[in-house]
């Protein structure tokens, strides 16, 4: 089911704004993969140019062996490419059933412009359909709701049906970008648990996340992106006491802090770091900078 993504000396520029340098990622099979950094970092442009949302300025692209640079969105998804956002995108009006099924559509064998709606294939898709729609929202614990509509829904649970349907594309990598944002304690808990279930099953994850404490607790593998660079990688206590990642988020002492705090934005008050904490860091968003 999984499959290696690789990433290249990928650079994005937006005009003379360089968001990404010399970027090189290698995302094995199975597993949990997180990369962190502060706002502007470039972390949701990197999900953009693997996802075909944004071509790369320089660089090369590679997943499953196959080259993902100059193909669209819905080519990536059908080689096993999934993926969530940071704003939620369902269909409000529509019930869980369907809107988890919308993702399953590049799978389905229907024929151009729904020819096929009156023959046996179609309505032995339609229930095939259906019953894996039904599984994975068992799988989010939303299953007891699948003939709701969407609005109806809390945001942890709105949160979990969006990562229900990215699972119905068939993907062999499933990338979150922030899925906890927004969430309470034991929201976050209980999210957890359902990725660690779905890793579990096979899955390869690569998340995008600002809570350190979810971060930490859930991969095990950690990638720190600061001003367009990778600037550390390796296991959750490598990244706590990584010097370069501390200075990343809080700044050296004789750094000389902007308003309000540290280089980007946070608070240097003199606490114990938030990264070796294990807490979330905060940090402020540039006007206009890229995530």
């Amino acid at each position: 089911m999984s499959a290696e993504l690789r990433l290249d000396a990928v650079s994005r520029h937006f005009g003379g704004l360089k968001v990404l340098q010399d970027v090189n990622l290698t995302i094995p099979q199975g597993g949990i993969f997180g990369l962190i950094g502060p706002n502007g970092a470039g972390k949701t442009t990197v999900f953009n140019l693997i996802t075909g949302l944004l071509p790369p300025t320089s660089g090369n692209i590679r997943f499953d062996g196959e080259d993902l640079v100059g193909r669209k969105p819905h080519q990536i998804t059908r080689l096993g490419l999934g993926r969530t956002f940071q704003n939620i995108r369902l269909f409000k009006e529509m019930s869980l059933l369907q809107n988890v099924m919308v993702g399953m559509h590049a799978h389905l064998r229907y024929g151009a412009g729904g020819l096929l709606a009156s023959s046996g294939l179609f309505r032995a898709e339609e229930k095939r359909a259906r019953e894996r729609a039904r599984e994975l929202l068992s799988w989010m614990k939303l299953d007891h709701k699948a003939e709701e509509t969407a609005d109806n829904l809390s945001y942890g649970e709105q949160r979990k049906l969006e990562l229900a349907r990215a699972l119905a594309t068939g993907p062999k990598l499933l990338l979150l970008d922030e899925p906890v944002a927004g969430m309470n304690s034991s929201e976050k808990t209980e999210l957890m648990r359902e990725i660690e279930n779905i890793s579990a099953r096979g899955y390869t994850i690569f998340m995008i996340e600002h809570d350190m404490r979810f971060v930490m607790g859930l991969c095990q593998e950690i990638a720190v992106l600061n001003f367009g660079r990778i600037i550390a990688q390796g296991g959750p206590d490598a990244i706590r006491n990584d010097p370069q990642v501390i200075e990343a988020y809080l700044g050296r002492e004789d750094d000389e802090p902007e308003a309000g705090g540290g280089p980007h934005g946070i608070v240097t008050d003199g606490r114990p770091s938030a990264v070796a904490a294990g807490t979330a860091p905060t940090s402020v968003p540039q006007p206009g900078a890229p995530a």
